[in-house]
This record gives C-alpha cells, structure tokens and sequence, in this order.
C-alpha cells in the first residue's frame, strides 16, 4: 500500500497544479482571449492561434521553451529550438520570401506617390523611438520597441535580434503580432478623426494597367537600390523581393507556390508558437513588458495618424484626386490595414473602392519599415 500511495503522490506533484502561480494564471487567461479573438472574431487567426497556443503551453509547461543548460539531460524544450531560429532571423527572412510571393505590387507601380505614403506612416516608428528614450530606455532597446509602430512581427523580431535585445524579444514580438490582428479596431477612430465625411468619400480615378515587363524589374531594381544603401537591410528586403520575383518572373511557378503555401504556413507556425512561447508569467508580467506594450501602442498610433495627415496633405495638393483614408494603410499589416481603408470608405460610399488604392501604401509601408529597421542598424554600426 505505501508503494502505491508513494506512487500516487509522486504523479500528484507531477501534475502542473503544484508549480503554477497566479501570474500563469494570468496568462493562461489572456491565451484564451487571444484564442477567441482569433477563432469566434476571425482576428488574423494564422497568427494568433500559434502565439495563444505557445502562450497556453508554456505557462501550463514552463519546460517546453526551457534551453539545454536549464534541463537535466542536456536538452533542450522543443520550443527552445523554434525559438532559436527566431533569434538568428530565419524565420522572419523566410516570412518576408512568403509575403513577397503572395504580394502584387502593382497597385505601388502604377501609383508611386504611395511610396510617399508608407514612409509618413514611419514617422510612428521614430517618434516612438525618442518617446521610449524618455521613459529609460537605452537607445538600442528603443529602437527595438519602437520598430513595432510598423505593425510588422518579423520586422520586430528581426531588429530586436540584430540589436541583441533578446531579453525584450518576447514582448516586442506578442505586441507587434498583437497590433497586427488589432488593425480593425484600433485605426478605424483615428481614421474618422482626422478626416471628414467629404474626404472619406472621395472617389480615386482607376490604376493604369502594369505590365509584366514592369512587375519583373521591381523587385530586381528595388534590391539593388536599397541593399546598396542600406545593405543591413539584404535579409529581409532580399527575401521579399527574391519571392516577388518568384511570382512575377513567371518561369518557377513551382517555387512561387511553395514559398507562398507550404513553406509560408510551416514558417508560421513555427514562429508563431515559438513567440507565444516567450511570454511566460515571470518573462510577460512586469513593468517593462507595459511599456512596450504601451509604446507600441503610441507608434502604431501615431503612424497611423501620421499616414492620413499626409494623405491629406497629398488630397489638397491635388486637388482631392486622392482619398486620405488610404494613408493608414502605410503600415506594414499586409493586407489587413488596406481592407480597413476599404472599409471605412465603402461606410462613407457602398460603391467606393479603395482596396487597390490602399495597397500601394500597404506593400509600400512593408518596405518602409524595413528600411527604419536598416537605418537603426546602420546608426549602431550593427
């Protein structure tokens, strides 16, 4: 009997009701909210059903993201090496090939004054950056928390890497995701606040056709320009435009198809459990992890506002040919930030079509925040 009864009470204590604290508890709560928003709101749900899911498994099973120096055996919890491959920017490279491959930037070719647009929607970014300064951060960290004003998770975790902030990746990387699936609610009332019901309702003329010839030499010409400038910026922006090319090029449709579904997909979950992972109680619930969630917050609010002033700014110069609304889609949530733009328009007008508008902002804004993230690694020499 004392055999068994021993025996009980060891698989008791194995259970995880002995080991959790409140704070898990916490997160455990938030991971759920996380699962509704995604699953019964239909809130960017490819992101946020990993990243809740990696949240609900390693605050139930700490072990799971544990690294071989922390394990008995000398090995290491099998997030741990998804993880690994976030922190030496893998996986945010091979996302940007994905989002290259599934991206048509021919809304940007045939308007390239959207150009003008993604880069006013930085402006959140280095506002962010000088805010964070202000509340003890030191410059690299800030720069790292103020990259999420882009509204773009590989580009967060990319930077936050280059610059060795590690022990913020975590936060920096839930809050950018987290912005990212927020996009409907959080741009709407901004949206309506600086514009009128008039500017809301403006009508743009139709795009120009693109021809092939064009679409081909995009990617090829933007590597070239921006990587010689700014050659820190090869990963992400290379990758992006080697999976444009894939599409556009027409010859390796097989690669194309690949870097869009099933190496996109297989990317995503990897990257996103493996995030979701880092936001352990004792990692997630501090003071720090506030500010950069409210930072976060201001710089993907301020970019926001700033795209539509400066939509605003292009609508009066001519001469109301442009509908400011498409200026908050200059940031980097593909293509989540151009549908809202066609939503808060078609509320104003049912047959006013801005989707292929905002997405010459939209694509504009992913190259943008890649080049805020290049110019930061330029200015700390990385």
């Amino acid at each position: 009997m004392s055999y068994v009864g021993e025996t009980l009470t060891n698989l008791l204590h194995q259970t995880a009701f002995f080991n959790l604290t409140w704070g898990n508890y916490v997160m455990i709560l938030v991971a759920f909210v996380f699962l509704f928003l995604a699953i019964k709101k239909e809130f960017e749900p490819l992101l946020l059903v990993p990243i809740a899911f990696g949240m609900l498994l390693v605050n139930i099973y700490p072990d799971i993201i544990a690294s071989p120096e922390e394990t008995s055996n000398g090995i290491g919890g099998l997030l741990y090496y998804f993880y690994s491959l976030d922190e030496w920017s893998i996986l945010p490279s091979l996302i940007f090939m994905g989002v290259g491959a599934m991206t048509d930037f021919g809304p940007l070719i045939a308007n390239p004054i959207s150009f003008l647009l993604g880069a006013a929607a930085q402006f959140g970014i280095f506002g962010a950056y000088f805010l964070a300064i202000l509340m003890g951060f030191n410059d690299k960290a800030a720069a790292a928390v103020s990259i999420i004003g882009g509204a773009d998770g590989p580009i967060s975790i990319f930077l936050a890497g280059k610059l060795g902030q590690t022990g913020l990746l975590g936060p920096i990387a839930v809050a950018a995701y987290s912005y990212m699936a927020l996009v409907p609610i959080i741009q709407p009332p901004i949206m309506k606040f600086f514009t009128t019901k008039k500017e809301r309702s403006i009508k743009m003329a139709n795009l120009r056709p693109v021809s092939k010839l064009e679409k081909i030499l995009f990617p090829i010409i933007v590597t070239s320009v921006v990587c010689i400038i700014l050659p820190t910026t090869a990963p992400l922006v290379g990758m992006l435009m080697l999976g444009n090319l894939f599409r556009e090029s027409g010859v390796v449709r097989q690669l194309s198809e690949t870097a869009s579904n099933a190496l996109m997909y297989i990317v995503v979950i990897l990257l996103g459990t493996s995030v979701g992972a880092t936001t352990s109680a004792e990692a997630f619930l501090n003071a720090t992890t506030l500010k950069i969630v409210v930072l976060g917050l201001v710089a993907f609010m301020f970019g926001t506002a700033a795209g539509v002033l400066f939509g605003k700014l292009l609508c009066k110069i001519t001469g109301g040919k442009i509908n400011p609304l498409i200026g908050s889609a200059g940031v980097s949530a593909v293509p989540m930030a151009a549908r809202v733009s066609q939503k808060v328009g078609a509320e104003e007008d049912p047959t006013n079509f801005l989707l292929m508008h905002a997405m010459g902002p939209n694509v504009a804004g992913v190259i943008g925040t890649a080049v805020a993230a290049g110019v930061f690694m330029a200015i700390f020499g990385i």
